[in-house]
């Protein structure tokens, strides 16, 4: 709305506060129904435990209302857990409705995308009888030349460990490679940060998600056959897979052999 000009707003000022200096009390009656809707209402809610309780629908989902019910403080889950009913049911009266359920299916949004990402994880871990030994990521073009194929499983194996989405979980990936006797002289990943680890297990996410998304249209259009290459039996890829080496490593071996020769 444009602004008005200065005499015209002037005026509108001085009529609304007519409106007010005019306006009749409210009768007895009119009074004990102010009093008793406020008693029916919510007035002893106040904006930050408003905005606690939106944040754990969107933390945990319109549905979960018993963890909605433990993250607001200073009220009780039945005092939530009643707010919720009539949230829920008279929420398309406030007048931002639309920032607080767009903020609500995002947190949606990510809860979906963890649980895609925990079943497409579950769904490759449970094709091998040892991941930690015969796992393979079917990587096509999207290698890459840093990560060894050994690295990689071990990221894979252990993002299903810990368990995805978990707090912190990159931070313990860190501390698990710094342990891990296999990688004791892999400068290389053991000084990765929890950001590059954290962008790395994206890739090989997106990789598996891919992988497992193909491996159920092949089943569904061959009639639920399972794939047996890589399977439980553990045929492929079941005896130790010769340590790999970066692209560096390889040229650095080349010009210690050649030094040699001379």
């Amino acid at each position: 709305m444009q602004d008005l000009p200065p005499e015209e707003a002037l005026k509108r000022q001085e009529d609304e506060q007519k409106k007010i200096d005019e306006a009749v009390p409210l009768t007895e009656e009119e009074l004990a129904e102010k009093e008793q809707l406020l008693h029916c209402g919510f007035s002893n809610w106040s904006r930050r435990e408003f905005n606690q309780f939106i944040k754990a629908n969107e933390k945990y989902g319109r549905n979960d209302v018993e963890n909605i019910a433990q993250e607001v403080d200073g009220k009780s889950p039945d005092e939530v857990r009643e707010f919720y009913k009539v949230f829920w049911a008279r929420c398309c009266e406030l007048a931002d409705i639309d920032r607080v359920l767009g903020q609500i299916e995002r947190g949606e949004a990510r809860i979906q995308k963890r649980l895609s990402v925990k079943r497409a994880l579950e769904s490759k871990i449970a094709r091998y009888r040892a991941p930690f030994h015969q796992l393979r990521v079917q990587y096509g073009t999207n290698k890459g030349k840093n990560y060894t194929e050994e690295e990689d499983r071990f990221l894979v194996c252990m993002l299903h460990e810990i368990g995805f989405g978990k707090e912190n979980l990159y931070e313990e990936l860190r501390q698990a490679i710094r342990v891990a006797p296999q990688f004791r002289f892999d400068w290389f990943l053991k000084s990765r940060t929890a950001m590059e680890l954290q962008r790395r297990c994206n890739t090989l996410i997106s990789l598996i998600e891919k992988e497992m998304h193909d491996v159920e249209q092949n089943d569904k259009s061959s009639g639920g056959g399972r794939n047996r290459n890589n399977c439980k039996s553990g045929r492929s890829g079941s005896s130790a897979a010769t340590p790999e080496k970066r692209k560096t490593d390889v040229q650095d071996g080349k010009r210690s052999s050649r030094r040699s020769k001379a």
